[in-house]
């Protein structure tokens, strides 16, 4: 009887801690944001535009690198390990321009975000930029957000499924082209594109298609806010990066309380009231589905279209724009204090952004020198490690090496490469049928690394020490540009 009872109780409490559950796992809130109209909201239209056409076009366009190289102006040729951007080309060895380019996008993030909030996620960020498209579809297609309510409860009749299979199509129309505009970035955009439609591309091309078209239907027409609020770290992070000087979207509350919206009521308080008339025009335009006017919340993305609500409800009831704005703490709470300020661009430029500016700048000038003042000629030279060194029927001593001579133009060149540092060494190369000589002349085509093998010898007689320095030299033969590589020739203990 006691096990029974005690079986019960157990019963009793998994059902409190499944109701429990329930009420902390809450489903999600389907946000229908409505449309905005005003300076951030045109801003946003601006910037999407811009960014799509950049990342849909970019692949396209051409660039003359001479009719040794790919004509593509933006290119990663992972079968060639390069590269390409306009008239900047970049080998394996040269990746940390990769890494300076990381570190400058990482510090500008940091400026930004101490400077003038998310701006990123709000306008920039390639989640906001395809949920504002995809958003922009739906509207087009159900109407604005009361319309898109009430079609949300409809029970499902062909008006609606017509709506519905429409959207989606153009959802996953857009989605295609997303990921199918990203593997352009990495072969032949024309010859890609003809191959992938005639069924002629590799496989990893259809697959990162997919993936791709599948994420973005799913994260831009599905999970919206999600990504931002669960899925992205920024969120989290940002708030180390925010200080009192920080310029966010703000609701000022020294203005607005206390809410009224009744006419009768609002006259009867008279100056008392504050100038929020607790309208929800701010909440449902605003794409993270939360209320500014409860302060600072993780989910903000600072998209400012809240600001475009307010103001043009401020304007009807003949009130100043401003009740949300961007503000810095310091100014809201000098208002608050009934000290008047102004938020201006001196409000946010302080000793931390010059610091943020600083390092941006000092990173980007030296990526810029380096690569201005960068050789486009490259040698490396491997001794052999077993033998060292052979010992010659006629008393002399030879080593051998690995030459490798990098072209990193667009145009085949012959160089001059030679031996120095022993009293007359010379050198052959394995495999040719020439006398060996204190130089040879080397042809290198366009773009492409020669590895050559090569036999330095020397008289055993002009040989000082057992490890001797020697260096090798290559030189354009129609230019000046010279490259070194200092290496060991081993001989003998003497």
């Amino acid at each position: 009887m006691v096990t029974v009872h005690g079986d019960v109780e157990r019963v009793e409490v998994d059902a409190v801690n499944k109701k429990e559950n329930r009420e902390l796992y809450a489903k999600r809130i389907k946000i229908f944001p409505q449309k905005a109209s005003g300076f951030y909201r045109s801003l946003k239209w601006w910037i999407m535009g811009l960014t799509l056409a950049i990342y849909y076009i970019t692949p396209w366009i051409r660039w003359d690198r001479g009719p040794h190289a790919p004509d593509q102006a933006v290119l990663v040729d992972l079968a060639n390990r390069r590269f390409y951007f306009f008239f900047i080309e970049i080998w394996p060895q040269e990746f940390y321009y990769v890494a300076g380019i990381l570190i400058m996008g990482g510090v500008g993030l940091f400026l930004i975000t101490s400077s003038i909030g998310r701006a990123w996620c709000g306008y920039t960020c390639w989640q906001t930029v395809w949920v504002d498209l995809f958003i922009a579809v739906e509207r087009f297609i159900e109407g604005d957000r009361n319309a898109r309510i009430k079609l949300e409860k409809a029970p499902f009749t062909a008006d609606k499924i017509r709506k519905r299979i429409a959207k989606h199509v153009i959802w996953l129309l857009i989605a295609l082209c997303t990921g199918g505009a990203w593997i352009l970035y990495f072969a032949d955009a024309p010859t890609l594109i003809v191959n992938f439609f005639t069924l002629k591309s590799p496989f990893v091309a259809y697959a990162t298609v997919g993936v791709l078209t599948a994420t973005t239907y799913i994260f831009a027409g599905f999970a919206r806010e999600q990504i931002c609020t669960y899925a992205c770290p920024w969120p989290r992070i940002q708030g180390a990066m925010l200080d009192e000087d920080s310029l966010v979207v703000t609701y000022n509350e020294w203005r607005g309380e206390p809410r009224v919206l009744k006419k009768k009521e609002r006259l009867a308080l008279g100056d008392k009231a504050g100038d929020c008339v607790d309208c929800n025009a701010c909440v449902a335009v605003c794409p993270q589905g939360i209320d500014i006017r409860d302060g600072q919340q993780l989910e903000c993305i600072s998209c400012a279209l809240c600001i475009d609500a307010c103001n043009a409800v401020m304007e009807k009831i003949d009130k100043p724009h401003g009740l949300i704005s961007y503000s810095t703490l310091r100014d809201y709470n000098a208002n608050k204090q009934g000290i008047p300020t102004k938020t201006t661009w001196r409000s946010f430029i302080r000793p931390r952004t010059f610091v943020y500016i600083g390092i941006w700048s000092l990173v980007g000038l030296g990526m810029l020198i380096t690569l201005l003042s960068s050789s486009r000629l490259d040698l490396n030279v491997l001794h052999d490690r077993n033998p060292l060194y052979v010992k010659l029927s006629d008393g002399s001593i030879r080593n051998g090496y690995t030459v490798k001579i990098l072209n990193m133009i667009t145009e085949p060149r012959i160089f001059k490469l030679s031996v120095t540092g022993l009293p007359g060494v010379t050198m052959s190369i394995a495999g040719e049928d020439k006398l060996p000589s204190g130089f040879i002349d080397v042809k290198v085509n366009a773009d492409k690394l020669r590895s050559l093998r090569v036999y330095v010898k020397v008289n055993n007689k002009n040989i000082p020490a057992e490890r001797n320095d020697i260096v090798f030299t290559i030189k354009d033969t129609k230019g000046d540009e010279t490259a070194y590589y200092n290496a060991i020739f081993n001989a003998p203990k003497r």
